[in-house]
């Protein structure tokens, strides 16, 4: 499947709403398969369709980190159902927001139920990193950024310096297109 573009701050569709799958059809399918070539490739652990221009309630978690020969898993139109009310505060990025990370405070366990790509409900009962990437890729449904999480003088300053990177980022390209 193509890699697709993953779509970056300041992109309105960040911030808009999501709607639920309502069929899971071949297109639901082959969108879910590239969103995995994509997020690996991009070298995540999570990915919201949101994130590649497609509003709707689909993401891809990668649970290899958390089950012995895990493997990216699709959750589509996935809810959090229980947490354990045990609040973390940990290091955050984004797919969306290269090069910025803040912590952010989020549950510590969660269970989560949605459907598979074969229209199977599936429950995960998900701890620490992976219990904090769904919460994150859950929140790109909403519109809701990490740094979203924070005050408004946190989010204004990464804000500041995620445009910084963008303009180096910018300067860089520029520099070696005039090499060539």
């Amino acid at each position: 499947m193509p890699i697709l573009d993953v779509i970056c701050y300041p992109d309105a569709v960040l911030k808009a709403k999501c709607t639920p799958v309502g069929n899971i059809d071949d297109e639901i399918i082959d969108l879910a398969s590239s969103m995995i070539d994509t997020m690996y490739n991009a070298s995540g652990i999570g990915l919201a369709a949101s994130q590649i221009g497609v509003s709707k309630n689909l993401l891809i978690i990668d649970l290899g980190a958390q089950i012995e020969n895990g493997s990216a898993v699709t959750l589509i139109n996935p809810e959090v159902t229980a947490v354990n009310n045990s609040e973390v505060l940990a290091e955050e990025g984004c797919l969306s927001i290269p090069g910025i990370y803040a912590k952010v405070v989020r549950q510590e366990a969660i269970e989560v139920k949605g459907f598979d790509i074969k229209e199977k409900e599936v429950t995960l009962e998900l701890e620490g990193l992976l219990a904090r990437a769904i919460q994150h890729e859950i929140d790109h449904f909403k519109g809701v950024l990490f740094w979203d999480h924070l005050g408004k003088v946190k989010i204004n300053m990464l804000k500041q310096r995620f445009k910084k990177l963008q303009k180096e980022k910018r300067t860089e390209l520029k520099k070696s297109r005039d090499l060539c």
